[in-house]
């Protein structure tokens, strides 16, 4: 989705939008005709939403969240690589 497509659907200003990119908690995908967004990056706005209106989380500390998170998923996603490739290997 194109970045009005994005901020209509997340409900962000542009100012905020252009703060979240540079702080680079959100990350769309970069296209030839320019940045195109997806619904990981919905799913990413509306979780950091809940960090700082929910839980009163300040941008250091969603920064660092954002982080965590993010290894988290890494090495979730290693974790099922592994689990495949030995299940490959006992074939």
């Amino acid at each position: 989705m194109t970045r009005q497509e994005f901020l209509a659907s997340s409900g962000l200003d542009v100012r905020t939008l252009e703060w979240w990119l540079e702080q680079e908690w959100l990350i769309p995908e970069k296209t030839a005709s320019g940045v195109r967004f997806g619904d990981i990056d919905i799913a990413r706005a509306r979780f950091i939403r809940e960090l700082k209106d929910d839980i009163g989380a300040n941008d250091e500390g969603i920064g660092v969240i954002l982080h965590l998170v993010d290894q988290l998923h890494g090495m979730r996603q290693a974790l099922a690589e592994l689990r495949k490739g030995m299940r490959g290997s006992s074939d």
